[in-house]
Parts: structure tokens; C-alpha cells; sequence
């Protein structure tokens, strides 16, 4: 009866971890030998790796990214400009905490997206929250987010992610409306938050891809200025990916 009401206040409180790691213990007799101390110490143990699990599932499903990557994974094989010290310094997240931007360009198929979801996945699991955006996709959740009187909220959600990721900048032109709400994006985050630009057009075609010079020089000023820059270089990725699966076929 007591085991019972401990069970139902652990499941009151949402001490999940803690609930099945005392579960466990009355199930495993050799834990009985252990001091209460050393008991209690393991329960709270589970619990904080359950919230810390919880949590990290949370911030994943809510970024969206693309693909499922992660920076232990970066292949420093092929010659693209990557270094070593360069991405353990990104991947520190120091720059995210400091509100610095980041800008990934580079040929089709160089990895960009990849490094960025990467980049995000690692954010995520030191507790910052994540965003993923295709950019045409954004500026059209904008569009429709003024006809239907939601874009405020949007924007407070852009706003409160401590890593928004602006993917294929750049790849589909951009009209007067477009650039506005751009602005607006950029100059809300600009000293706040931190935003990362995954592009295959190089920095200095910016100011032409974005039109309007007024805006043009406001945005990138803003972007730019004091920002982390990663220049890949080298073959598709996606080619040479398929070349040793088809090399290990043939073997």
C-alpha cells in the first residue's frame, strides 16, 4: 500500500526517471547492499538523465532540421576548406551564446546543409533552441502570416530561437515584400540571437540577390558585420559519395 502511494506521488510530481530507476532497484536485489545515500544518489542520477533526454527530444523535434547529422560525423577526408580547430571551435557553441552569425557558402553538394543541421543537432544537445528554415519557405510562411493576422506570433517565435538556420539563401529571387519581412527577421535577431546562412552564392552576390540597395546594405550590414564565415570548396559531396558505393560494390 505505502509502494503504491510512493508510486502515484512520483507519477504526480513527473519523476519518471526516478520512478522507474526505484522500479528497478526493488527489482534488482544486489542494489539493497547499497547505503540509502548511494541509493538515493543513483534514483536522482536517472532522474536528471531522463529530463536531460526529454528535453534534448523536445529541442530536436521542434528544430526540424533537415537531415540528421551531427559533428562527430564531419568527413574531413575530401579537401573542402574544413579545419579541424575551425569546426571544434563552431561546435563550442560560443558563438550562438555571444549572438555572432555564421555563414556556410560553397559549390552544390559541398555539404552545406549537412554542416548546418549538424551545427543545429550540436546546439540542441547543449540545451539552445533551433530552428531550421528553408528560406523561400520562410518568406512565404510570412506572406501568409500577414493575410491571416498570425505574423506578430511568428515573428516572437523566430525571435526566441537562440539558432535560426536560413537554408538555400539565395537559390530563388526575392521580391519587395520579401526583402521587407527579411528585414525585419534580420534586424529583431541582429545582437540577440544568432542566425546561420547556408548558400551556394558566394557573399559578394548578396547585395545583387537581395535588389533593393537601401535594404540590401541594411540586411547584410547586419549579417555580416563581425560574422563566422566557412568557404567550402571541392566536389559534390553527393558525387563522391556515390563513387565509393559504387567502387565497394565492384570490389
Amino acid at each position: 500500500m505505502l509502494n503504491q502511494q510512493t508510486i502515484e506521488q512520483l507519477r504526480a510530481l513527473k519523476l519518471t526517471g526516478m520512478l522507474e530507476a526505484w522500479e528497478q532497484q526493488r527489482e534488482q536485489p544486489q542494489t539493497h547492499d547499497l547505503s540509502f545515500d548511494e541509493r538515493l544518489a543513483l534514483l536522482v542520477e536517472r532522474e536528471v538523465a531522463h529530463r536531460e533526454t526529454r528535453r534534448l527530444t523536445r529541442l530536436l523535434k521542434a528544430a526540424k532540421l533537415r537531415v540528421n547529422a551531427c559533428v562527430e560525423d564531419i568527413d574531413y577526408r575530401h579537401p573542402r576548406g574544413l579545419e579541424k580547430a575551425r569546426m571544434a571551435a563552431l561546435a563550442a557553441g560560443d558563438w550562438i551564446r555571444q549572438a555572432h552569425n555564421l555563414c556556410i557558402t560553397g559549390p552544390t553538394g559541398c555539404g552545406k546543409t549537412w554542416l548546418a543541421c549538424a551545427l543545429g543537432n550540436q546546439a540542441c544537445r547543449q540545451g539552445l533552441s533551433v530552428r531550421y528554415q528553408r528560406l523561400p519557405n520562410l518568406l512565404e510562411q510570412l506572406r501568409i502570416a500577414h493575410g491571416d493576422g498570425s505574423y506578430p506570433r511568428l515573428m516572437n517565435q523566430l525571435l526566441r530561437m537562440d539558432l535560426l538556420i536560413l537554408d538555400d539563401w539565395g537559390i530563388q529571387k526575392i521580391n519587395t515584400a520579401g526583402r521587407q519581412d527579411l528585414m525585419e527577421v534580420i534586424e529583431d535577431r541582429h545582437g540577440r540571437r544568432s542566425t546561420l546562412i547556408a548558400s551556394q552564392l558566394p557573399t559578394e552576390h548578396w547585395h545583387d540577390y537581395i535588389g533593393e540597395a537601401t535594404l540590401a546594405d541594411a540586411i547584410l550590414d547586419r549579417l555580416l558585420h563581425g560574422s563566422h564565415r566557412l568557404n567550402l570548396r571541392g566536389e559534390s559531396m553527393r558525387k563522391l559519395t556515390a563513387e565509393l558505393t559504387e567502387l565497394d560494390r565492384s570490389v
